[in-house]
């Protein structure tokens, strides 16, 4: 009698360590039922129908819980609850048959996760669901109902395609059309659709451990009669640090070096050419808005480009020259100088000095 139908809507910024999940979706949810079944049934019992009042649409949601093993593949669980659905059939002789049908269960998906751009990612899910369907009929008039109150439980598959984005790194937002296949309790068997929108949070990834520190060089010790003297090594010459503004190296959340960047790296070049040095390291800064990783690898990308294009302009041995990006550690405003957290243009304005590319060069002669 029932034939189901239904559609639903359900973080990276992208993580790449295992990580829980947990969350909640709701939305619309809508069944197509079969008036052609319920007059054919009608007429058996020598009834005719004259008119049939379908109840097609209702509020379905879901609580899930998994886990996510990368950044491309989840899987969860949990419970769900599609809606009440039913139908009202007037007939000849006199009468009425109200139908009533509400279905929830429970299901296992595993979810294919594919990311679109650093925050927006793409979801598709395939599953099983384990589904109650509990009818209840009632007939006034000529019509008689033998079985009131049947109900069945059964394993279905289910699908699901939607859209993720994630606010950080624990909190996202998921809109999604689920199709749930499912029996009702008198032998007849389709899908619900849902349509839903909903949160997501991560919870229990690892966080990558820092970098070790170098040790500073261990004072030279030399034995002399009658007693040890401790000589300690010569000073190394000053580190040359030159600082370049990331607005005028870089578009605004570029990390290519821009013509007008270029002239500016070709002077420092020149000078290097001329130079004796140990070692270089370049390093890129970014402002304190957005998020920490997204943030972390604007900032490498950007010392790795003005890295590249020195070994490129000024002939400096790949083995002597090493690039880093560390997001908005190292300040140069103070704290209370930049108010809010919301990108505007006052903001971006004043946190303008956080943005650069320093270039330190140690053992210059």
């Amino acid at each position: 009698m029932w034939q189901h139908s239904l559609s639903s809507s359900a973080p990276t910024q992208w993580r790449t360590s295992p990580a829980g999940t947990a969350g909640a979706n709701i939305g619309r949810s809508a069944a197509t039922i079969d008036d052609a079944r319920i007059t054919s049934g009608l007429l058996g019992a020598g009834l005719t129908t004259t008119s049939i009042a379908d109840r097609d649409r209702d509020t379905g949601y879901k609580i899930f819980g998994g886990y996510q093993l990368n950044k491309n593949f989840a899987i969860e669980g949990g419970y769900f609850d599609l809606g009440k659905y039913g139908f009202t059939a007037t007939t000849l002789p006199a009468g009425t048959l109200n139908g009533n049908i509400r279905l929830r269960g429970l299901n296992l998906d595993t979810v294919g996760i594919l990311p679109i751009t650093e925050k927006l990612s793409a979801l598709g899910r395939i599953g099983l669901n384990y589904a109650q369907a509990r009818d209840s009929f009632s007939g006034t008039g000529s019509v008689n109902v033998t079985n009131p109150n049947p109900s069945k439980r059964g394993m279905n598959y289910k699908l699901g395609l939607g859209l993720q984005y994630a606010f950080s790194e624990s909190l996202g937002m998921r809109a999604e059309v689920e199709r749930y296949r499912v029996n009702d309790a008198i032998g007849n068997k389709g899908h619900i659709d849902l349509v839903s929108v909903g949160l997501v949070y991560w919870f229990g990834g690892k966080t990558p451990a820092p970098a070790p520190r170098a040790m500073a060089p261990e004072p030279l010790v030399i034995a002399a009669a009658p007693e040890p003297v401790i000589v300690p090594p010569p000073p190394p010459p000053a580190p040359m640090k030159v600082t370049f503004s990331a607005d005028s190296l870089f578009d605004f959340d570029k990390s290519n070096v821009k013509p007008a960047g270029k002239q500016a790296l070709d002077k420092l070049a020149g000078d290097l050419r001329s130079a004796q040095y140990d070692a270089i390291q370049v390093t890129g800064h970014t402002d304190r808005i957005g998020s920490h990783a997204y943030n972390l690898k604007l900032s490498t990308q950007r010392a790795e480009a003005v890295s590249a294009y020195l070994v490129e302009s000024a002939a400096i041995p790949a083995g002597k020259i090493a690039a880093r990006g560390v997001d908005g550690a190292d300040p140069v405003t103070k704290p209370g100088e930049c108010t809010g957290n919301k990108a505007s243009p006052k903001l971006i304005a004043c946190l303008q000095p956080d943005r650069r590319v320093e270039v330190e060069v140690s053992g210059t002669r």
